[in-house]
């Protein structure tokens, strides 16, 4: 069992740039893919970015693609977020999850969630 603390959310402005850390309890963090996943009011949840277990394969939305990057360090059992470029769009509560049947950008795939940061960006 995995638990999951998202941390990094805050206000920017357009064109700025925020890192969102998900920060993982358990010693099996390296066998899980990990997902971002982000809801803006009103919206239904929608895939952000995903890693494989072992960081080797990524997967992003069309988006965000060329501005945001996930990453993961095992052995400090968290994945990263880094988001560049930021839009008012972007605006919405973002969630990490892990699964471990298949790296997807389906959030029925993901298992264990995060309780979401709040990332909100003005124009």
């Amino acid at each position: 069992q995995l638990q999951l603390v998202e941390s990094g959310g805050g206000l920017v402005q357009a064109g700025g740039s925020l890192r969102l850390s998900c920060a993982a309890s358990g010693r099996t963090f390296s066998l899980y893919h990990m997902g971002w996943f982000r809801q803006a009011p009103g919206k239904e949840r929608e895939f952000v970015a995903a890693s494989a277990w072992s960081g080797g394969r990524t997967d992003y939305a069309d988006s965000i693609k060329g501005r945001f990057t996930i990453s993961r360090d095992n052995a400090k059992n968290t994945v990263y977020l880094q988001m560049n470029s930021l839009k008012p769009e972007d605006t919405a509560v973002y969630y990490c999850a892990a699964g471990r049947k298949v790296m997807s950008g389906y959030s029925s795939d993901y298992v264990y969630w995060g309780q979401g940061t709040q990332v909100t960006v003005s124009s």
